[in-house]
């Protein structure tokens, strides 16, 4: 597939720069891969429109306010993007750095009286190997959450506001799971009413975590789809969310893009330990005509012209078949003529 196929217009008004006034106001529109159908909703009606006795899988991680400020010896200004733990995970990270050059020539950064941190190795990925020297805090993820700002994706043109704080994490994100630069965006029109509706009505829920990356939102750049190098993410299985994704009779919706690669990677080997807890990383690139294992229905929002996720939906919409992304191009101009909200503040998509 050429990527050139993936491209599509899309109105920059049409990019939300802001959530809904509520989270489960956001619209939703719902296609039914069995008869063709496509139904426009507010996702405040999801109860009534999914099928009966659901297993629920949801991305439980939590989003680090990873941008750091700083300042080299010179003075100049640092910006550093914590991006994820490497060894010790205390105080040494992979991170991005702006300006990445000069900072890794003058070697050091700091922010007096919070941190100082050293540039260690400039990695091939372009990222760099930074250690902390933390006067204040426990780990470098302590040390963001008091000074750090929330990393809002580059398509949200402003600075990131207190009520980002909130509005860019799901209800449902647990603080000891703060290891995402991205928050998983099909969980954020979920309130806890709504959660406990769908329980009421007789589904399940269940948790994993998968740390969202910043290659989430890096564009194919490759002529071929195929010759993508896909970025990995590391993920977390409970015996119990492992033990529902093996039960074949239960039918499954994944809530966003990120549920899906974790449970499609972890589904794709063996488990020796059903048992125990799997850790392991996704760098699994789903696209056309990919057969799909654990998934039977899926929630996510609408993505980025060129990226990986909308490689993702298109394989979705028909698995096992090359002509799933003709179809979500027809419903991506649905959705824009009907002035849909697009990314990680717009709207939803519902795939039954």
């Amino acid at each position: 597939m050429l990527t050139s196929e993936l491209e599509f217009d899309l109105p920059s008004d049409r990019i939300a720069q802001s959530p809904s006034d509520r989270r489960d106001g956001s619209r939703l529109l719902v296609y039914q891969r069995e008869t063709g159908c496509v139904f426009h909703h507010h996702f405040h009606e999801l109860p009534k429109l999914l099928p009966a006795k659901l297993s629920i899988l949801r991305n439980d991680v939590s989003v680090l306010k990873a941008r750091l400020p700083g300042y080299r010896p010179t003075g100049g200004s640092v910006e550093c993007l914590l991006l994820r733990p490497a060894d010790p995970p205390e105080t040494t990270w992979r991170c991005l750095l702006k300006p990445g050059g000069k900072t890794a020539k003058a070697g050091t950064f700091r922010l007096d009286g919070e941190y100082q941190a050293e540039v260690l190795e400039s990695l091939p990925s372009g990222e760099y190997l930074i250690r902390f020297t933390l006067p204040k805090d426990e780990d470098a993820p302590s040390l963001a959450q008091r000074i750090g700002s929330l990393p809002l994706p580059p398509y949200v043109r402003r600075p990131a506001g207190h009520a980002d704080e909130e509005r860019y994490q799901t209800v449902y994100a647990k603080d000891k799971n703060r290891t995402a630069v991205a928050a998983p965006t099909a969980g954020l029109h979920f309130t806890p009413e709504l959660i406990d509706q769908l329980l009421a009505d007789g589904h399940n829920i269940h948790d994993l975590t998968l740390s969202v990356g910043l290659g989430t939102f890096r564009p194919i750049e490759t002529d071929r789809v195929e010759d993508h190098p896909m970025h990995a993410e590391e993920y977390f299985l409970s015996p119990a969310t492992k033990s529902v994704l093996r039960d074949k009779s239960a039918k499954k919706l994944a809530i966003g893009t990120t549920c899906v690669r974790a449970i499609e990677h972890y589904l794709g080997g063996q488990d020796s330990s059903p048992d125990l807890p799997t850790r392991a990383e996704a760098q699994l690139f789903i696209r056309p005509s990919y057969e799909f294992l654990g998934i039977d229905h899926l929630l996510t929002n609408f993505h980025l012209p060129g990226s990986t996720l909308l490689c993702l939906v298109a394989a979705f919409l028909s698995p096992g078949q090359s002509d799933g992304l003709d179809k979500l191009k027809e419903l991506y101009a649905d959705a824009i003529s009907k002035e849909y909200r697009f990314f990680s503040y717009g709207d939803a998509m519902l795939i039954l």
